[in-house]
């Protein structure tokens, strides 16, 4: 099931407090990123951001995304500037973005 444009709404509205969200369309689904680091998506009607400490430590929802990926936590928090502490701790954990060559 493809997700749907008005929950990827409500799920910008969420990270409104979080610099440089971008989203890529991927096959009905959303990918999540900020300043270019892929931090999460929304998954048939689930806002899943990847399994990190800071992540882990706030989110104790496991969820798979699709079948074969690997489990994601389930965002269950519905307040923006938590939604924002949470996305910039997991951006100090992730690695910076690999540039593609030309």
């Amino acid at each position: 099931m493809a997700s749907s444009t008005g929950y990827l709404e409500y799920v910008l509205d969420l990270l409104a407090d979080v610099p440089e969200v971008t989203t890529r369309k991927m096959m009905g689904e959303y990918l999540l990123y900020a300043r270019g680091k892929l931090f999460g998506g929304i998954y048939d009607d689930r806002f899943l951001v990847k399994d990190t400490p800071a992540s882990r430590a706030a989110l104790p929802t496991l969820e798979v995304p699709y079948e074969g990926a690997a489990p994601m936590r389930l965002v269950d928090i519905e307040d923006r500037e938590r939604v924002a502490e949470l996305v910039a701790a997991m951006l100090a954990e992730l690695p910076e973005p690999k540039r593609r060559r030309r």
